[in-house]
């Protein structure tokens, strides 16, 4: 599968994510419960922030087919919870719900999602903190070359702090990015 990113526009947007984000299967991303009002606002926060970045993936129909959200992680998310390299760039990634689900396209998304951001040649190392009981994702993040350093505690959760090289991404997926 091919897909395209684009920024994510918090108005526009905002009611498409408001769905996928308060969906149950979305719970890890921890906005249960949030308005129309607070995903406008939370993408409008992120949009005017110059370490932290939202993206729709699409369709090579223009269809919005997932959100990826990149960060510095010295800056946002993890400051202070681990030794930053240069070239870091931290992701989160997030996949609707749907009612017909297409075998591998989660592994897809990730996997473009992690091509994108090593195409950029400053992101050395791609750096995730999932939840340490979101066993999917972290079965996902295997598949491409993450590695686990060790669980780390944040305010929000306890999270499994991970990185993938772009030698371990080729080497996991054989995509050249």
């Amino acid at each position: 599968m091919t897909f395209t990113f684009r920024p994510v526009d918090p108005l526009k947007d905002a009611e498409l994510l408001h769905a996928w984000v308060t969906h149950p299967k979305a719970a890890f991303w921890m906005m249960q419960d949030a308005r129309l009002e607070d995903v406008e606002r939370e993408y409008m926060k992120i949009a005017a922030d110059e370490h932290h970045h939202a993206y729709l993936g699409l369709h090579q129909d223009g269809t919005p087919a997932f959100l990826m959200e990149k960060y510095v992680p010295a800056h946002r998310e993890l400051a202070g919870l681990y030794e930053p390299q240069p070239g870091d760039v931290g992701m989160h990634f997030l996949t609707p719900p749907t009612d017909r689900p297409v075998h591998g396209f989660t592994r897809s998304v990730i996997t473009a999602v992690m091509a994108h951001l090593f195409q950029d040649p400053a992101v050395r190392r791609v750096v995730v903190e999932p939840d340490v009981a979101n066993k999917a994702v972290h079965a996902l993040n295997e598949a491409v070359g993450f590695v686990p350093e060790r669980e780390i505690q944040k305010p929000e959760k306890r999270a499994l702090l991970s990185f993938c090289t772009r030698e371990q991404f080729l080497a996991a997926t054989g995509v050249a990015a």
